[in-house]
């Protein structure tokens, strides 16, 4: 493996703004609730994540994907998107966005 940068899901950020948003939660209570030891977790690690600043560990995700109740994948693909209800009732899967060339096939 090489140490070039690797590409960032462009909307992670705003995802988990959203989760933390969907629960009513400042970003102390959200280290709270994220509850991953040895992480060092702290407000300033969320606000990090939140604009895009700094990216969560796999740890932190998951228990991200766990609160909301969402695949994994749908924190990390910028092709889906979070449910419109959050936590979703059901594990759920992201809602897929059509991505131009299909959006023109649709109307077309």
């Amino acid at each position: 493996m090489g140490r070039s940068s690797r590409p960032r899901p462009k909307y992670l950020g705003k995802k988990l703004l959203r989760i933390r948003d969907a629960f009513g939660l400042t970003q102390e209570e959200m280290v709270k609730r994220l509850a991953v030891k040895k992480e060092g977790l702290t407000h300033s690690s969320i606000s990090g994540y939140e604009l895009g600043a700094r990216e969560p560990s796999l740890r932190v995700l998951l228990e991200y994907a766990r609160l909301a109740n969402v695949h994994l994948e749908v924190l990390a693909d910028d092709t889906l998107e979070l449910p419109s209800e959050i936590p979703s009732r059901k594990t759920h899967g992201g809602v897929r966005r059509l991505g131009r060339a299909a959006k023109r096939q649709t109307s077309g």
